[in-house]
């Protein structure tokens, strides 16, 4: 299952010549470019780890390109995105997040159904990576 968050999300993975397109818009654009990594993707987990500080002064996306790579070496298994912050008075949020690493193995998610009281049903989230079966294994 492809995990489908950020700008990007329902096109097929960008090439890193198209990444530092995107990098150079954004640095054009005046934002900060940030590089954060996660084990857990899942759709509520909006805060992700950082990898080193956001580039508030760096101007260059080959050095941008060299920091997200160097995060994919140290976080081979972990999913890895680029944000873009801009600071602009009123704005003062990310503009732009998109994945630009992603595990070997991605196991996705299941949607729980649970039956109430009253015809209630609630859906909830739960990751395969908390079960131990493989993906062919599932159900």
């Amino acid at each position: 299952m492809r995990i489908t968050q950020g700008t990007f999300s329902f096109l097929p993975d960008l090439t890193d010549g198209q990444i530092s397109k995107q990098l150079e818009y954004c640095l054009n654009k005046g934002w900060a470019v940030g590089i954060e990594y996660t084990d857990d993707p899942h759709p509520r987990n909006t805060f992700w780890e950082m990898f080193g500080l956001p580039m508030f002064d760096l101007r260059d996306a080959a050095a941008i390109m060299l920091e997200i790579n160097n995060a994919r070496k140290t976080f081979p298994n972990h999913y890895i995105r680029v944000t873009a912050f801009d600071a602009t008075h009123t704005i003062e949020s990310v503009v732009i997040s998109f994945i630009v690493h992603r595990p070997q193995d991605e196991p996705g998610f299941r949607l729980v159904r649970q039956e109430e009281a009253g015809r209630r049903v609630r859906y909830s989230i739960e990751s395969y990576a908390v079960q131990s079966r493989p993906e062919g294994q599932r159900y």
